[in-house]
């Protein structure tokens, strides 16, 4: 049996599941339009961990969500993640953003998935994956046009979630498009993909992790 403590902090949804195996059993988030990690993502793991009624020394593991994403909201999330290994002597674990945003997808049967989230103006994180859950492009910061994707659009059914959808939306006419609005990350769909990489003992370096900014820091 083993417990797994998943953090999502790249958007506004300040997201905490604990996971027993590859099952999440208990879960809290604030999936709201402002950001509130700072003030409560040590009292969600508090949370979390006191509802399925186990200790911190049960944990085997810490997963965090590690970008591309908020610069501030992944620092926090990868901050607490990195306290929590060192102070409990457990692995630390990472799981691409994009590829847990892209699990929210369920019927997806004979398509492709493209997770996006909003970076500024036009500008978008985005990959896309196969509907095995495979990357077939790579992650990009890229400025969206009426002819993004459109490759994987003359091919096929291609769903587009996350928060950075609405804008493609409005520019996009294609009639393969399936637009998934007002999406963000949540550590409810980090739970397999954090587990797998558990038993493949796929770990982080505690001391030398950072997150995938996938761009420099550019203060407001």
């Amino acid at each position: 049996m083993s417990y797994i403590l998943c953090i999502e902090t790249s958007t506004t949804n300040c997201s905490v599941a604990l996971v027993k195996n590859k099952e999440v059993i208990v879960l809290k988030e604030d999936y709201s339009a402002s950001y509130s990690h700072a003030e409560r993502l040590h009292n969600f793991i508090d949370t979390v961990i006191s509802d399925a009624a186990i200790s911190y020394k049960d944990l085997e593991a810490i997963s965090v969500s590690k970008g591309p994403g908020s610069y501030t909201g992944l620092r926090i999330g990868v901050s607490a993640a990195k306290g929590l290994c060192y102070a409990l002597d457990i692995p630390l674990l990472s799981v691409p953003t994009l590829q847990v945003l892209s699990l929210q997808v369920s019927d997806k049967k004979d398509a492709y998935i493209v997770p996006m989230i909003d970076a500024r103006r036009m500008e978008v994180y985005a990959a896309v994956f196969s509907d095995a859950g495979e990357q077939v492009r790579e992650t990009k910061a890229e400025i969206l046009t009426e002819t993004s994707f459109k490759e994987f659009l003359d091919e096929k059914k291609v769903y587009f979630i996350g928060n950075g959808v609405a804008k493609f939306s409005e520019i996009s006419n294609e009639k393969n498009a399936t637009f998934i609005l007002d999406k963000l990350p949540s550590a409810n769909e980090m739970a397999l993909p954090s587990y797998t990489k558990f038993l493949k003992e796929e770990f982080e370096d505690v001391g030398y992790f950072e997150p995938y900014y996938l761009k420099d820091f550019v203060a407001g």
